[in-house]
């Protein structure tokens, strides 16, 4: 697999409505964590290029950053083929306090909750505590045991699109992943769970992290370091089972 492209499309901010995201039948893997997980250095280590920026402050991504990369083979069979990366804010912390943790969350909401059909409205038995902010770690809902096996687009309007939620695998049960991972099944999210810095775990570590994600999402994450390179190609296939799908 060649990635013969990647280039950045636009910033979408909220407004009521997911202004700039593109709807132009491309598969779109939305890149979604705590702030500080990692997000932008594993998108970039997907790339094989500095793509999206990278800071050591958390909550500095304001907006859904959106990029395209075109790519050669891989996954899925020959032949070119394309995929959007949306990276966006990150929950659990904002600069600015409330009043941004609002804004971040907000971008959010807009992309899942888009009349494109993205994904549903959310299950008929949602309450407030389900569709509370993923900004917010103050609830006390715990993440749903259905885990990966929940699926988007109950209406079926589109199927190659996927929600990466990235947990740091040295900090399992994180209230905030826990609300981010149900607010995600109330919206009929397919959430595919990464653990990444899997690097920085010892091999004792390792396997009792991993055993406690499974007990708190319902099925283990894909471990993955951006630095050493460990998973990213069985993420790359998880990526173009999606991105490769044709649109129904």
């Amino acid at each position: 697999m060649k990635v013969l492209r990647a280039d950045f499309v636009t910033s979408a901010a909220a407004g009521g409505r997911a202004d700039g995201i593109p709807a132009d039948g491309l598969g779109q893997i939305a890149f979604t964590g705590r702030s500080n997980v990692g997000k932008s250095t594993l998108l970039n280590a997907l790339a094989r290029r500095k793509l999206a920026r990278t800071s050591a402050a958390p909550g500095k991504t304001r907006l859904a950053n959106i990029y395209r990369l075109s790519i050669e083979g891989g996954p899925g069979g020959p032949g070119r083929w394309g995929v959007y990366f949306v990276d966006l804010p990150g929950y659990g912390y904002a600069r600015g306090g409330d009043d941004s943790a609002s804004e971040l969350a907000a971008v959010a909401r807009a992309y899942f909750d888009r009349d494109s059909g993205v994904a549903g409205r959310g299950s008929d038995d949602a309450d407030d505590s389900t569709n509370r902010d993923p900004s917010s770690s103050s609830g006390s809902s715990r993440a749903s045991s259905r885990g990966e096996s929940r699926t988007a687009n109950r209406g079926g309007k589109r199927t190659n699109h996927a929600t990466l939620l990235l947990v740091d695998s040295r900090h399992p049960g994180l209230q905030s992943d826990l609300d981010a991972a149900r607010w995600f099944d109330s919206f009929g999210v397919a959430r595919h769970v990464i653990a990444t810095k899997i690097d920085k775990l010892s091999r004792s570590e390792r396997v009792r992290n991993l055993k406690e994600f499974e007990r708190i999402f319902g099925s283990t994450p894909l471990p993955v370091s951006a630095a050493g390179g460990e998973g990213l190609d069985e993420l790359w296939r998880l990526i173009a089972r999606v991105g490769r799908e044709q649109p129904r």
